[in-house]
């Protein structure tokens, strides 16, 4: 595996495309890594173009962000070839723009979740805000699916690489066995955090119910950098006790316009060797 950290773009060069850059290249910056942009093309004779139109994005982009940018361009499905360059170079984050509920090629549609599900890295969807150049407020929603060690090692791992706040945002239950559990999840994720040296604050939904709005809201309210989901059923789904239905598209496609980083157990955020 590569030393150097790469985080991977799918780009249409739409404008929701130039603000993924502009993310990317912040959090690549922050590990002295690089970015890669990847167009996919259904046809050779679209090769060229794309080409001439890559290579001044990338110019301009390491210009304006001072961080390293190559490109791919591959031929085929981009549900197909995102994760298949991922792999082939050692990407550790693949960061990706969305049109609301559309997508870039239907990206956030019902083909996309399955491609963020099953992939092998984290990623981050994130609309027409440009970064900040920070990830200072980091939301943990919590209802009742299982915290596992792997989840919050990730979270875990983004808060002190940046020196963010984590926000764990619980459900308000009325059903006891779920406030129990509930109650039960929080105290392993503070116990987690603190022995870490990871500064976190705890907010309870104020009504019972409308969890995902309310979580949002929050978000919003405290001005938050990234809200962060993890797919820990393995078979391709986002907490699935949690995100029931059309909850993912509510998330990744909020009106806010917040990132969204979806992460896999299985992939570790930061690598050993960035210490």
């Amino acid at each position: 595996m590569s030393n150097i950290y790469k985080v991977l773009v799918p780009t249409d060069f739409s404008e929701v495309a130039e603000t993924a850059i502009s993310h990317a290249a912040m959090v690549a910056k922050s590990f002295d890594g690089e970015v890669v942009l990847l167009h996919v093309i259904s046809s050779s004779k679209a090769e060229e173009m794309a080409e001439q139109k890559l290579k001044e994005i990338s110019n301009s982009a390491s210009s304006t962000y001072g961080v390293s940018i190559s490109y791919e361009i591959r031929k085929g499905s981009i549900f197909d070839r995102i994760p298949e360059v991922a792999k082939e170079l050692d990407v550790m984050l693949i960061v990706m723009g969305t049109h609301g509920v559309k997508g870039i090629q239907k990206l956030t549609g019902s083909y996309a979740l399955k491609v963020i599900g099953n992939s092998k890295v984290p990623f981050i969807t994130v609309q027409h805000k440009k970064s900040t150049g920070k990830v200072k407020d980091l939301v943990l929603p919590i209802k009742f699916s299982q915290e596992t060690k792997s989840k919050l090692s990730i979270t875990s791992s983004i808060a002190k690489h940046f020196g963010a706040i984590v926000h764990i945002y619980t459900a308000n239950e009325s059903d006891e066995f779920i406030r129990t559990k509930v109650s039960r999840e929080l105290t392993f994720a503070k116990h987690y955090f603190e022995e870490r040296g990871v500064k976190y604050e705890v907010e309870m939904a104020a009504e019972k119910g409308n969890f995902i709005p309310q979580m949002l809201d929050y978000a919003n309210e405290i001005d938050a950098d990234m809200i962060a989901i993890v797919n820990s059923s393995g078979e391709g789904g986002f907490l699935p006790d949690l995100f029931k239905g059309s909850g993912e598209i509510e998330v990744i496609s909020n009106k806010y316009q917040i990132p969204v980083i979806v992460m896999n157990p299985s992939q570790i955020f930061v690598p050993e060797h960035f210490g």
